[in-house]
């Protein structure tokens, strides 16, 4: 078996258990007392930015090592998910944002070649 499928899913792996598990483990530091949410809604929240950058980085890996110079765009597509989904809460936005700035920071790239 190729080293590289079992690094792929290692990394896919954790990034998922961190989005699973971290949302739960700060959202108990920043709740309000007015506002307590449960363990469950927490967990049920972070899965929908878990599923997209668990298939960001699954699409995103191959790619990236057959052709490096595409690390910048994924890098700023995946850092501009995340910043946006901290912010609104919105996987939909968050998500049209990431493609937006992978989209701009792709063709910058490709207009410096």
């Amino acid at each position: 078996m190729n080293t590289s499928i079992l690094l792929i899913g290692l990394i896919v792996g954790l990034v998922n258990f961190g989005f699973r598990y971290l949302p739960l483990r700060l959202g108990t530091l920043r709740a309000s007392n007015t506002l307590r949410r449960g363990k469950s809604a927490l967990l049920l929240d972070s899965i929908g930015i878990a599923s997209i950058c668990a298939l960001l980085v699954v699409s995103g890996i191959p790619t990236v090592l057959r052709h490096p110079e595409q690390w910048p765009p994924t890098l700023v597509g995946f850092a501009s998910l995340m910043i946006c989904f901290y912010k609104t809460r919105s996987i939909v936005l968050a998500t049209l944002f990431g493609a937006l700035c992978y989209g701009v920071m792709f063709k910058v790239l490709l207009m410096s070649l």
